[in-house]
């Protein structure tokens, strides 16, 4: 059988329980075609870039799956059907991660408490380590004719 990680957007109106209940769906599509599901995870709700069908934000969801082909095509399809589902993506791999994926450790990293830049002073190489000096005045400077100007 073949390995693929899948991730689905589900839309931000429906509850954290209706995604699982779409998790545990599609896991039984699979399993009755010969398929099994791996490592899930929740990634919550996430503001998209751009809106789709109205949404600003969507419940994403990764799902590591070991099945064969017409099981994968059989849940694409019926994700087409399902109007939840906002978009999915599936890919081939050759192996699956071990360990939570970059976006889980993103998470992690984010939610480490913030140091003080105070300490260690201002970046070498930025704008902090030199002085401009005075600006003048700005009747000083040569004025440029600007078209819309009468």
């Amino acid at each position: 059988m073949a390995l693929y990680e899948h991730v689905f957007l589900a839309r931000q109106d429906i509850s954290a329980q209706q995604v699982e209940a779409l998790v545990e769906q599609y896991k039984g599509v699979l399993e009755a075609n010969g398929g099994k599901i791996g490592r899930v995870e929740n990634w919550g709700l996430k503001s998209l870039t751009y809106r789709i069908k109205k949404n600003r934000k969507a419940h994403y969801v990764l799902v590591d799956i070991d099945a064969p082909a017409p099981a994968v095509h059989e849940m694409e399809r019926q994700m087409r059907i399902n109007e939840d589902i906002l978009r999915y993506m599936t890919i081939a791999v050759e192996k699956h991660e071990e360990g939570p994926s970059a976006m889980m450790q993103k998470r992690d990293r984010d939610d480490r408490p913030r140091g003080d830049r105070g300490d260690r002073g201002p970046r070498e190489g930025g704008f902090g380590d030199r002085d401009r000096g005075p600006r003048g005045d700005r009747e000083d400077r040569p004025r440029r004719p600007r078209e819309d100007r009468a």
